[in-house]
């Protein structure tokens, strides 16, 4: 195995050559825009994913918007993304941001982890995707990079362990900006050659 720092840096180098170019990842993106993606990539492809999330957003640019229509507003425009709790959450979740947070989207893991529907992943995910803070993301992707680069294994273990958590604690760079783009890298490594195959493929 190369030393860490030249893992990242080549892992780094190799992301920003081959990363898809998804409308979640631009600049402009807002964190609603990041939360969204978040929620609704679970268990879901992205090529399913990204015209019910350009519809979404033009519908609801911002979480007061969702937060004022109906619930089932929300599950009718969710289509057939499937799993229509998320739609549920994600209308939960509007509300509280409006309510709690004045309509923005909260910055911090420990706030994202307080929204309806939010777990330790997507308030990682947010976190660091939406407002660049070094969290460590660990996603099914991730969790296979590491399994086999690491741990010498073809696949991750069924659930998440304490010991996969310190690893990926471990491999983060402690560089702020670099740390946000090894979590997307390793994510999109973790998918290549799988898009369009099923669960966490982003």
């Amino acid at each position: 195995m190369p030393p860490l720092a030249a893992l990242h840096e080549a892992l780094d180098a190799w992301f920003g050559a081959t990363a898809r170019d998804l409308p979640w990842r631009e600049p402009g993106c807002s964190p609603w825009g990041v939360l969204v993606s978040e929620i609704m990539l679970q268990q879901t492809p992205v090529v399913r994913v990204l015209p019910v999330w350009e519809d979404w957003l033009r519908r609801w640019p911002s979480p007061a918007h969702l937060a004022a229509e109906a619930s089932g507003e929300a599950v009718r425009q969710w289509g057939r993304l499937g799993y229509p709790r998320r739609a549920l959450r994600l209308h939960a979740a509007a509300v509280a941001i409006v309510e709690k947070h004045d309509g923005g989207v909260p910055g911090t893991y420990d706030e994202l982890l307080e929204l309806p529907g939010v777990g330790s992943y997507t308030a990682a995910a947010v976190a660091a995707f939406a407002f660049g803070r070094r969290e460590t993301v660990v996603d099914t992707n991730i969790r296979r990079v590491h399994a086999r680069l690491f741990s010498g294994t073809a696949l991750p273990s069924q659930s998440l362990t304490a010991a996969e958590m310190r690893l990926a604690a471990e491999l983060l760079p402690a560089d702020v900006g670099l740390s946000v783009r090894w979590n997307a890298a390793v994510m999109e490594l973790g998918g290549a050659g799988l898009h369009g195959e099923g669960a966490e493929v982003r």
